[in-house]
């Protein structure tokens, strides 16, 4: 894991947290996005856990060449509650989930191990209720047009929009009366076919794409 905030002593006291599991290492700190991506590109961990506001480069912009690059690291965002319209521009950017810097310390951990562990942090209901949220509010950006979704199939078209609406695997499957085996397999080639790392993603997708609407 890397470790990326400009406080030191925030970076600190996650390490000492860090050293009491011996599942979770601290492979590297970093005070700036732009010291994050070298490192990460570096030292290629797992999860980089990763504060928005930093001086010169932001979590968000670290977050995007992260994720756009060869590294299979995947970005836990780093939040405090004032800061959460920032956390649908880091979801877009390639982040797996966020975590706020003042939740219990296991919740924080269980965090990181679900990351590592190669999922996106939030359940699917959650998610939706979550990019729902930012789509909608005042302040979240000017309204994007609609991203057309190419070289999916019709079923596929069917899977990303039930994934827009938080279903899990097992609701897809007996909403469209196929095997949950079938609708994991929609759903990892949705992955590959939109470029999606994680299911956070696949969400985003759906309602860019105007697939899905908050209301649906």
């Amino acid at each position: 894991m890397v470790l990326v905030d400009d406080q030191p002593l925030m970076r600190s006291g996650l390490r000492v947290i860090m050293a009491d599991h011996p599942d979770l290492e601290v492979v590297g700190e970093a005070a700036t996005g732009a010291d994050a991506v070298e490192l990460v590109h570096r030292v290629d961990p797992d999860v980089v856990l990763m504060d928005i506001r930093m001086p010169g480069m932001d979590g968000i912009e670290a977050t995007r060449r992260i994720t756009a690059g060869p590294t299979a690291a995947r970005v836990l965002i780093l939040t405090t509650f004032d800061e959460d319209e920032h956390v649908y521009a880091a979801l877009r950017a390639g982040a797996s989930g966020f975590v706020v810097k003042d939740m219990a310390v296991d919740d924080i951990l269980a965090a990181v191990r679900v990351v590592a562990g190669g999922e996106s942090l939030l359940a699917p209901g959650v998610t939706r209720r979550l990019i729902a949220d930012f789509v909608t509010r005042p302040g979240a950006g000017p309204a994007r047009p609609a991203q057309p979704v190419e070289g999916i199939t019709e079923r596929e078209r069917e899977v990303l929009v039930l994934v827009g609406r938080g279903r899990s695997n097992s609701e897809i499957a007996a909403e469209l009366f196929i095997s949950v085996a079938t609708a994991k397999s929609h759903v990892a080639r949705l992955f590959t076919k939109l470029a999606a790392r994680d299911r956070v993603q696949l969400v985003i997708a759906a309602y860019e794409a105007g697939l899905v609407v908050p209301s649906s």
